[in-house]
């Protein structure tokens, strides 16, 4: 299989041994702009998928980047829990002249921890998810990057790890902002009381995961990460015409972070 192109808000295609056929396109009400998951290039897919003509990949780099802009930190290197944040920490270490080290190895032998019927066995089971690479790290001051921290309960077992294993310090940066607002588009995200940002402990995260430090990547920064190769290719091309003035506007949903929704929500 190759890819051929994204399937466009609203459009109706037919594929045929033939050809594709665009059968029709719902238009957008006018004035409305589009709202796509800011979620899926944080987290949800897949880093070789392609959305609005950028690969995900590419956007996590970006964010990576972007965070090492908002929150550099005095350390000797960068690494990542594997492997979903992978892409955001080559960026941030590219961007701080920092080398990227493993410091962790998964371990293939372990089941899923998220589906342990209790918070204990979920800690011991992110324990044992891991092995640790102590030579890489043992005496020195670490960065981990983080693509998203839900509740607080996975990294604090594995920053407990870390340092347990030799680690100096162990700074944790979040690739993307807080969660503090449950999704209505049907993303299953916790209730509003098990988010971690709405929490007390949140004001001092830090001291409460175990970390030296913790700095969340700003909503300013995902977005502009998010959009910053869309409105390059609107300057270059005239493809997307109709929606330039909008993208800059929303263009991708944010309600999770911000609480702001992309439709009035009837209750």
């Amino acid at each position: 299989s190759r890819y051929y192109r994204e399937v466009l808000p609203g459009e109706i295609v037919k594929i045929s041994r033939y050809d594709v056929q665009t059968l029709d396109v719902v238009p957008r009400p006018e004035g409305d702009p589009s709202a796509f998951c800011i979620f899926e290039y944080v987290y949800f897919a897949r880093p070789d998928s392609i959305f609005e003509g950028q690969m995900v990949y590419s956007v996590r780099r970006r964010c990576g980047q972007q965070l090492a802009i908002e929150a550099p930190v005095e350390a000797d290197l960068v690494s990542t829990v594997p492997e979903s944040a992978t892409p955001a920490a080559l960026g941030y270490a590219q961007k701080c002249g920092l080398p990227y080290v493993e410091v962790l190895c998964k371990n293939r032998y372990v089941g899923r921890t998220f589906i342990q019927p209790n918070m204990r066995l979920r800690q011991l089971g992110v324990a044992k998810k891991f092995g640790v690479l102590s030579d890489n790290f043992k005496g020195k001051r670490v960065v981990i990057i983080d693509d998203s921290i839900v509740r607080g309960n996975t990294i604090a077992p594995i920053i407990k790890l870390l340092r347990e294993s030799g680690a100096k310090e162990v700074h944790i940066r979040v690739a993307s902002p807080p969660i503090r607002f449950p999704c209505y588009m049907g993303i299953n995200i916790p209730t509003k009381e098990e988010l971690i940002a709405n929490r007390p402990e949140f004001h001092d995260l830090a001291n409460y995961i175990g970390a030296d430090s913790v700095v969340y990547l700003s909503v300013e920064g995902l977005v502009s990460s998010v959009q910053e190769s869309i409105k390059a290719r609107q300057e270059n091309e005239n493809s997307f015409k109709n929606q330039k003035s909008r993208l800059g506007k929303i263009g991708h949903c944010t309600a999770c972070l911000t609480g702001e929704y992309p439709v009035e929500l009837e209750w």
